[in-house]
């Protein structure tokens, strides 16, 4: 493929009609005129970059897999993802466990793949060594992760080590909810209510308050992940603008008055709030408060989610949505009056600026990779969890019917999703720029 066309194309914050000129998988030229493949008036903006994926290989890769997360994020039109360093066994801390990492991935990559290095108790020594290596940050937890081998960073271990990442240039993502303020689940397991009523919005507005005061002192960049709260959207606000922070399609899509008794697939943490806690989040993001929508897509098998008993306490918190972003996203934000150039930001320039790929990814412009997403904004995708790319087929967006509607996919020129097919093997693996 040397050049595509369609009257339609995001470049900066524009949508119009342009040729793209493509050579050696790079952005090349940008004009009018004839191309080689003309998509009409099918959208072609950056390809996708989501900065928060759980893959879980090695270790647990019956949760998920490259080769299925991967597949998924093609036929999403998401072109990069980047890794996060938990859950996977080990978990990514160490330059031993990112090679271990790096060597799961071979033969396997659709997309292109960059990876989180993981900040615990006792790792400070890799920072160094881990950023050498080319990961694109280093993420933590103010709470219990879930999973043991994930120990959560206490406030004065975080104060610690963020004067090295300032020095390194590189971010530090934080999971930011007060352990202080966390409750123990009490009454019906199976009610919605008395889970969300455990993890209240002020354990999470507290804990970015700490990210935010942690950030002035250090000098550090800070990314609060997964925002779900007025609370801290107003805390982020009064921030200085080295803190930022993200939100999911999930908390845009969803709220807590329509999740019924035993529906597990929506269990995630921090939870999924009232209507006004998602309008505030749409607030945030049209405000440029929050700064990008991220999957933290985070499967795991039916009997971990507890389908069958539909326990909120026991069962795993995590959303599987990867392959299903722009369409999830679009269908709220077009119903609000975005713009498709906002929608390219949100979902790849933010994205790939966080991760420090922005020098390659997330824009279309010469120079850049040649990542292209061709999708329609007025059509339709019916959501079966059998059909989608995901290892497991759990999804909260099951029977939904989303607008938007991938047609292809395109990474470094050439096409790894027609709209019926995936053409895998040809993603690479990133390092920060």
């Amino acid at each position: 493929m040397s050049s595509i066309r369609s009257s339609r194309v995001v470049v900066g914050d524009e949508l119009g009609p342009a040729t793209i000129k493509i050579n050696a998988g790079k952005v090349v030229e940008i004009h009018g005129g004839m191309a080689d493949v003309d998509f009409g008036d099918l959208v072609v903006m950056p390809g996708l970059v989501d900065s928060h994926v759980h893959v879980n290989e090695p270790g647990r890769a019956e949760w998920e897999g490259f080769t299925t997360a991967t597949r998924a994020a093609a036929a999403g039109g998401t072109t990069t993802i980047v890794d996060m360093p938990l859950n996977s066994i080990p978990p990514t801390v160490s330059t031993a466990a990112l090679h271990e990492k790096r060597a799961a991935t071979a033969g396997k990559l659709t997309v292109d793949v960059g990876f989180w290095g993981g900040l615990i108790p006792g790792s400070e020594a890799e920072l160094v060594p881990l950023t050498a290596e080319g990961v694109c940050g280093f993420k933590s937890f103010l709470v219990d992760s879930g999973v043991p081998e994930f120990p959560p960073m206490s406030r004065e271990g975080l104060a610690r080590v963020l004067p090295e990442l300032a020095r390194l240039g590189v971010p530090c993502l934080v999971h930011a909810e007060d352990p202080a303020r966390l409750l123990t689940l009490v009454g019906d397991r199976r009610d919605y209510g008395a889970y969300l009523s455990s993890r209240p919005a002020d354990a999470e507005a507290a804990a970015v308050e700490v990210v935010r005061d942690l950030a002035l002192a250090s000098g550090a960049r800070i990314h609060v992940l997964h925002v779900s709260s007025a609370e801290a959207v107003d805390v982020l606000s009064a921030g200085p603008a080295s803190v930022s922070g993200e939100t999911c399609p999930h908390y845009l899509t969803f709220c807590a008055e329509e999740i019924e008794p035993g529906s597990t697939p929506f269990k995630c943490a921090p939870p999924i709030r009232s209507s006004e806690h998602r309008e505030a989040l749409w607030k945030g993001l049209f405000e440029d408060r929050l700064s990008m929508v991220v999957s933290d897509h985070s499967p795991a098998p039916a009997e971990i989610k507890d389908l069958a008993g539909g326990d909120f306490g026991s069962a795993w918190g995590g959303i599987g949505s990867l392959q299903l972003r722009l369409q999830a996203t679009w269908t709220g934000a077009v119903a609000r009056g975005a713009t498709l150039p906002q929608l390219a930001r949100w979902l790849s320039g933010a994205p790939a600026r966080l991760a420090g790929l922005d020098d390659r990814k997330g824009s279309i412009a010469i120079g850049m990779d040649a990542d292209f997403v061709v999708w329609d904004p007025d059509g339709v995708t019916e959501v079966r969890g059998e059909r989608l790319e995901h290892r497991q087929p759990i999804t909260p967006y099951e029977g939904m019917r989303l607008r938007g509607r991938a047609h292809a996919t395109i990474l470094g020129g050439e096409t790894v999703f027609d709209g019926s097919r995936i053409h895998s093997g040809m993603g690479r693996m990133l390092s920060r720029r």
